[in-house]
């Protein structure tokens, strides 16, 4: 149960200056710690401990470092008493907004000049996941990102991506050009045989309606691999 009688841990029974919520709105969020904004969303803490308190195990939990903390999910953050399941999706909820934020300004009528402009906005929004995904960059004829999505999800040991499914894809959103990405979480950059024989099959369909597949990005915390680049496309 997360809702417990606290009087003398409510935020509300807290000196004013200590406050979280009235120190963001007197001050700005930019004079909270990483502990106070996550006190603001857990809202209120437990019989032993206050929201702030909670917050620093939180952020123990995931090494005091937002990047970390971003790979934890719903059931770790409730290995912390105090922590149930309401508290914990809000918190998933944040940081998802936080990362689909970062990767928003990379995409937003990006064009793509090279690789690392790719590798840049792809690190972003698919390099925590513990399980392979692939996803489509879609871009128009001046290589202006037009859309991006995550088309299919695995077990860590890969996943499986359909050219059809792409394919479609590509002409509901007008694209002229395609990227192909996915991530390692293992954290190798090389492409594996299964990576080569399915760039060169979606390469060879893409063809016969004139869109091009243009590069084939693997991403991990490393960094990333083109196949471009590498002159294997």
């Amino acid at each position: 149960m997360e809702n417990f009688n606290k009087a003398s841990t409510s935020i509300k029974n807290w000196a004013e200056d200590d406050r979280p919520r009235e120190k963001l709105s007197l001050k700005g969020a930019a004079t909270l710690s990483n502990a106070e904004l996550l006190a603001i969303l857990i809202n209120n803490g437990s019989k032993e401990k206050s929201a702030v308190e909670l917050a620093r195990e939180i952020l123990q939990l995931g090494q005091n470092n937002l990047n970390e903390l971003g790979r934890l999910s719903i059931g770790d953050l409730k290995k912390i008493k105090g922590i149930g399941e309401a508290k914990a999706i809000i918190i998933t909820a944040a940081l998802e907004l936080g990362r689909r934020r970062q990767a928003t300004a990379a995409l937003e009528k990006k064009v793509v000049k090279t690789s690392n402009d790719v590798a840049e906005y792809l690190r972003a929004i698919i390099k925590d996941f513990s399980f392979e995904v692939f996803a489509v960059l879609f871009l128009n004829q001046a290589n202006r990102i037009n859309h991006f999505e995550i088309l299919s999800k695995g077990g860590i040991t890969g996943t499986v991506a359909d050219p059809r499914v792409i394919l479609k894809k590509a002409l509901d959103n007008s694209a002229t050009s395609i990227i192909l990405c996915h991530n390692h979480p293992s954290g190798n950059l090389l492409p594996s045989q299964a990576d080569k024989d399915l760039t060169h099959k979606i390469k060879e369909a893409a063809k016969f309606i004139d869109i091009k597949v243009i590069d084939h990005i693997i991403v991990s915390e490393d960094g990333y691999y083109s196949f471009a680049d590498d002159g294997n496309l």
